[in-house]
């Protein structure tokens, strides 16, 4: 087979599939493996040239766990929310009302995630798969857990109970990080609503969303989420606690762990640093 210059080979869904199960054999002790519950954040470009793109990737993920495992993913839309709010960028005063006013409401069927990558946005698309309904930060799941995964989701709740990544904890899933770090990992969401430290804050929200089939602006009050220290929080967490395994998927690096395993380690982790 031919390789680029860096004597590199492209990667395949058979490929993807004995990365993934090397990954995952490693990660046996976790208790990982077919049927399991895993939550998914990835970066394709980081994953290596892949023939067939997002799709071969999906269709490894969803090969390794089996018919019996539940594949999730998050579908978070940030343009949904309070213009007044941005800042990356920001848009000028006097079109935060029209935005208000005329941005169309969410729609778990229609609205397209914003920033989780391609992987994230085909899966929303795919077969089966059912996505909770908030405006914000939505998650996307497919398999028999699925339903129970994103049957509640309420809007001033964006990562705590009963979120689907609260609900990812309870069901003792996993998560998979794919050619990202933990900067990425939503799952520590969950540890910042639980824990508390000086100067927590919550702050004023909104987004456009369908009440009894007509578009109205909700607001509403939610945490203020800082992921600024999360890679720092993942890099302490593999070092002493042994509970993440890292491994190649593709030509990328990629990290597993339980999902108990980082909430629990990250809650006393965050009330100390922060």
């Amino acid at each position: 087979m031919l390789e680029d210059a860096h004597g590199r080979q492209p990667v395949t869904i058979s490929s993807l599939v004995a990365d993934l199960t090397a990954l995952f054999d490693d990660a046996r002790l976790l208790g990982i493996g077919p049927g399991c519950l895993l939550n998914v954040h990835s970066s394709l470009s980081q994953i290596g040239w892949v023939a067939g793109g997002a799709q071969a990737v999906i269709s490894a993920l969803q090969e390794v766990i089996g018919p019996t495992g539940t594949l999730m993913m998050p579908a978070h839309t940030g343009h949904l929310s309070d213009p007044g709010n941005w800042n990356s960028p920001p848009v000028p005063e006097p079109w935060w009302q029209i935005i208000r006013d005329e941005m169309p409401a969410f729609d778990p069927a229609l609205t397209p995630t914003r920033n989780m990558g391609v992987i994230a946005e085909t899966f929303r698309t795919y077969p089966a798969v059912l996505r909770s309904p908030h405006p914000w930060v939505s998650f996307t799941a497919r398999g028999p857990h699925a339903g129970e995964l994103t049957a509640d989701h309420p809007t001033e709740v964006m990562f705590g109970e009963p979120s689907p990544i609260a609900k990812l904890y309870e069901l003792d899933g996993f998560v998979l990080l794919l050619g990202v770090d933990h900067a990425n990992n939503s799952i520590i969401h969950l540890a910042e609503d639980r824990a508390h430290w000086k100067n927590k804050t919550y702050h004023a929200e909104g987004a456009p969303v369908l009440h009894n089939g007509r578009r109205e602006w909700r607001t509403y009050t939610t945490l203020q989420t800082n992921d600024e220290d999360f890679s720092e929080l993942g890099t302490q967490f593999a070092a002493r606690t042994g509970h993440e395994i890292q491994g190649r998927v593709g030509w990328g690096n990629a990290r597993v762990m339980r999902a108990r395993d980082i909430v629990d380690f990250a809650q006393p982790w965050l009330e100390a640093h922060r």
